[in-house]
């Protein structure tokens, strides 16, 4: 028995050798990664600041609309708020590389705070505006954030009694159109501006050190902190330049998706401060299209949702048949094309984008024949909202185009999942390695979503892992591609296919403001002839069986989307799971709830 205790410690001895060698090897080959970093030439997003504040500094660089008029802040201008700031950080005495929170909507000040953030040698914690008070303390504490910025926003009296008390705030000057925050121990941005002088130092970090750390929206769970170094985005830029379309001194954007957001982050704010360009906000949800009017901006980055938002708003104004019937005569549809283009503020867009979401194939026809080529992204903050990008030559609707220059695709033979690899993928997942080794497997990026590669290196999505469904005659079905087929039917704004253990699927959705408009016998017949159309050509296990029109809201407010407005599916069956029997028997096809 003693002998059989000694082979079991000396084994043990053995298995903790080999983890200390492992985790040394692991350090060293990190050590050797992050010196080749450091070592290559790329400037880091704090550099292209610096530059244009020192060679265009009268320039305008942000726009603040403030009811209807704007308020322009030129690169000189925001180089010396961020400076002041900066002094005022380091004047708090942090350890280096603290980790600084955000919390606001799209505000010249939110890009102030973070060029301070990146001026003063620290770490962004962006969160979303929307948070509740449970949520924005999770994150805080989680992330170990010592500075909170918090500025423009509907709900803070639900948000701020999650801010733990030894989280220093600091508040920008009011906004219209927000909450007026305040606090006894809460530092003013006007103050700290007013009482500091800026600094004078051009600090330039290590392109290895950390720019941010990204919390997820929570689509699938808690959110986590997805680590970026200054390498990720430098390397992006540098792989993406080529086709960006950037022309000093005649670049512009509009913000209006949260700016934590990966996407936002990256085709916005960061987009803005490599080319020098000019980033205009909008002021409110009321204000938005009034706003893009104003911008005309030549590189917009639109959602699907907001896409699809624009051609409602058209077709209210210009029935689709007329619009067909215009097309077809030569000079008048150049002029309509024109117009409409104009109408929308997008008749200077260079470069129009959509990502973070499926965008209907429906959709995507309807702006090619408007003359405007929308390119659909694919990525995820995991790699820096970065994948895929459709080419401008030869797009190739259906796809989410082809990758990047330095990224690898493979599919996994298995489950049909996406693997990805480049330069920019994330540190990991912070303080969390065990969810960093489940998706990041021998340098392989597991995307969660499904898909293919088409003979011309095309990635098509098919679903997410996680999101099949298997009914109760055992067969799979991915509710993504089923949704996608729903997009030409104008009355239908947000549609969710479930059935999880039911014969065959049932869709739920929310009509459109053109759908809640039309008379019921109208709108019920459009129903059904699109739910013909969709279920032809399906496997007859996938055929939808029913359509529930549900007169709830779906939105961030209800906690049905995420703030990239995204369907959070275990929310909805959380909701209406309890009546998905009872639907799928009712006798009638299409259900008014």
């Amino acid at each position: 028995m003693k002998y059989l205790l000694e082979i079991l410690q000396d084994l043990k001895n053995i298995i903790i050798l080999i983890k200390n060698f492992t985790f040394m090897q692991e350090l060293i080959i990190d050590s050797e990664r992050k010196l080749q970093i450091d070592a290559s030439k790329l400037p880091t997003l704090i550099e292209h600041f610096y530059r244009w504040e020192k060679e265009t500094p009268q320039r305008t660089f942000l726009r603040q609309p403030i009811g209807s008029t704007w308020k322009e802040f030129s690169w000189a201008e925001v180089g010396n708020q961020a400076r002041r700031m900066t002094a005022a950080l380091k004047a708090l005495q942090l350890p280096p590389k603290s980790h600084i929170g955000i919390v606001s909507k799209n505000c010249v000040h939110w890009v102030m705070s973070d060029l301070a953030i990146m001026m003063s040698g620290h770490i962004s914690v962006p969160l979303f505006p929307t948070l509740t008070s449970e949520q924005i303390h999770q994150i805080l504490a989680h992330s170990d954030t010592q500075v909170l910025f918090v500025g423009k926003l509907d709900n803070w009296a639900l948000m701020k009694d999650g801010i733990p008390d030894s989280v220093q705030v600091i508040t920008y000057p009011h906004y219209t159109c927000s909450d007026l925050v305040r606090g006894d121990n809460f530092l003013l941005w006007d103050d700290l501006i007013e009482s500091n002088e800026p600094s004078s130092e051009n600090y330039i970090p290590k392109l290895s050190d950390l720019i941010t750390i990204c919390y997820t929206s929570g689509t699938t769970g808690t959110p986590k902190g997805v680590m970026l170094s200054y390498y990720a985005f430098a390397k992006v830029y540098d792989a993406i330049k080529e086709k960006s379309r950037y022309e000093n001194g005649n670049t512009s954007f509009l913000s209006y998706l949260p700016m934590n957001h990966m996407a936002e982050r990256l085709v916005v704010e960061a987009a803005g401060i490599v080319s020098g360009g000019q980033i205009s906000f909008v002021e409110s949800l009321d204000s938005f299209f009034q706003n893009l009017k104003d911008t005309r901006p030549t590189h917009f980055f639109g959602v699907p949702r907001i896409w699809a938002k624009f051609q409602q708003g058209v077709l209210e104004k210009m029935p689709q048949k007329k619009i067909d019937t215009l097309f077809k005569i030569p000079i008048i549809s150049r002029l309509v094309k024109k117009k409409i283009r104009k109408g929308l503020g997008l008749d200077r867009v260079r470069v129009a984008l959509t990502g973070a979401a499926p965008m209907p194939t429906a959709t995507l026809r309807w702006y090619h024949q408007l003359g405007l080529v929308i390119r659909e992204g694919y990525g995820m903050s995991e790699n820096t909202a970065a994948c895929t990008a459709m080419p401008e030559e030869n797009p190739k609707i259906g796809t989410v185009g082809i990758p990047h220059p330095g990224c690898e695709l493979s599919i996994d033979p298995e489950n049909g999942e996406i693997l990805m690899r480049a330069e920019w993928v994330m540190d990991g997942y912070y303080k969390n390695p065990e969810k960093t080794a489940e998706v990041i497997q021998d340098g392989w990026l597991r995307t969660g979503d499904q898909g293919k590669i088409d003979e011309e290196g095309f990635l098509i999505i098919t679903g997410r892992v996680k999101e099949l469904f298997k009914t109760s005659k055992g067969e799979y079905v991915s509710p993504f591609t089923l949704e996608s087929r729903f997009a030409g039917n104008v009355f239908i704004e947000q549609i969710c296919v479930v059935g999880a253990g039911l014969p065959q699927p049932i869709a739920l959705l929310i009509l459109s403001p053109e759908g809640q408009r039309a008379e019921l016998n109208t709108l019920t017949e459009s129903l059904k002839n699109t739910l013909v159309e969709v279920n032809q050509g399906l496997y007859p296990y996938e055929h939808i069986k029913k359509l529930i029109v549900i007169r709830d809201e779906w939105s961030v407010n209800t906690g049905i989307l995420t703030p990239t407005l995204k369907t959070k599916r275990n929310v909805i069956d959380g909701k209406y799971q309890d009546f998905y029997e009872k639907w799928f028997k009712h006798h009638d096809q299409i259900i008014f709830q």
